[in-house]
């Protein structure tokens, strides 16, 4: 028997209401995680009653999956938009590595999910997520740049694009997914805006140093900015 019309949600508002949910759950997951997390706390801040959240998630550990999906997505999307062809090698990279870096010092929320998303996808291994799809195109922009400077002659060749990007990537992130180690190994408070200014430079500067021919940039500790000096904002390059 057809179901009324009346009775039938516009895909519209599951859409907006999903949003909504996601938008919600994203927050109280980087707060609390994903065990203190609480369905009827996200249920309730986006207006929902939980028995809908269950309807259209399941159980508490899929929205978490689908609040991680969404979030790679969005990562992943705006390294893949940025237009770094107009730029020398060594350029583009120093500026793929810093948005990437500053994705993170932009959205407090980054760092914890990927920490929770790490230890869920352990006790996880079975269930799909859509990162390893996504990673193969952040791979492929890796080995373009890195091939153009070779070609250029700023880059060492033989460089593994897919590994070199993994391993960047640890590092430019470390200072949000492992503030503990890098603040305590390095002498740094990476909780600050100092500490993470300091991070961010060294860290790219480590992973240039890795691939150029010559001039490599210094891998000293970069020196204190002075009190009511300008410095750069989150977007520059």
């Amino acid at each position: 028997m057809t179901q009324p019309a009346a009775s039938i949600a516009p895909a519209s508002t599951k859409r907006d209401t999903i949003a909504r949910l996601l938008k919600v759950a994203r927050q109280e997951f980087s707060e609390k995680g994903l065990a203190g997390a609480r369905v009827e706390d996200i249920a309730k801040a986006a207006g929902v009653t939980k028995q809908l959240v269950y309807h259209y998630f399941a159980s508490k550990e899929r929205l978490f999956a689908c609040v991680l999906d969404e979030s790679a997505d969005k990562v992943t999307s705006e390294l893949l938009a940025l237009e770094l062809d107009h730029l020398a090698p060594p350029d583009a990279l120093r500026t793929l590595l810093r948005h990437a870096f500053d994705q993170y010092r932009t959205d407090p929320a980054l760092g914890p999910l990927a920490q929770q998303g790490l230890r869920y996808h352990e006790d996880h291994a079975a269930q799909h997520s859509r990162f390893p799809d996504l990673a193969p195109a952040l791979g492929a922009q890796m080995a373009r740049l890195l091939q153009r400077g070779v070609d250029s002659g700023h880059f060492r060749a033989q460089v593994d694009a897919r590994l070199f990007h993994a391993a960047a990537s640890l590092l430019t992130t470390g200072g949000f997914t492992n503030r503990y180690s890098v603040s305590a190994v390095g002498g740094l408070d990476t909780t600050s805006e100092a500490g993470m200014r300091a991070w961010r430079e060294f860290s790219v500067n480590f992973v240039l140093s890795a691939v150029l021919l010559d001039a490599r940039p210094s891998l000293q500790r970069p020196a204190p900015v002075e009190p009511g000096a300008v410095t750069g904002t989150t977007t520059d390059h």
